[in-house]
């Protein structure tokens, strides 16, 4: 089971990045969301909306690096020379 979960291919490249900038864009917004919309009668909502902010920006990478990661593994470079990109 963890083998098969440890399996690259065009698909797996391409959903990594486009969750990674899903992540990065939400977090982005979050934070936007907690300064802007907001309103200070409600303290808590902020924080949570700061507390999710920073759990997304803090994925983004770590899903970016562990595509990488599984990219250089030996093998994995006759799986990724038949892609067309």
């Amino acid at each position: 089971m963890a083998h098969r979960l440890l399996m690259l291919g065009c698909t797996t490249m391409r959903d990594g990045v486009v969750v990674s900038s899903v992540f990065f864009a939400g977090a982005v917004l979050l934070l936007l969301a907690a300064r802007y919309v907001v309103p200070p009668s409600v303290p808590l909502l902020g924080h949570i909306a700061l507390f999710f902010a920073l759990i997304l920006m803090v994925m983004a990478p770590v899903i970016l690096i562990s595509t990488f990661l599984l990219s250089v593994f030996p093998g994995a470079r006759e799986k990724l020379e038949k892609c067309e990109h």
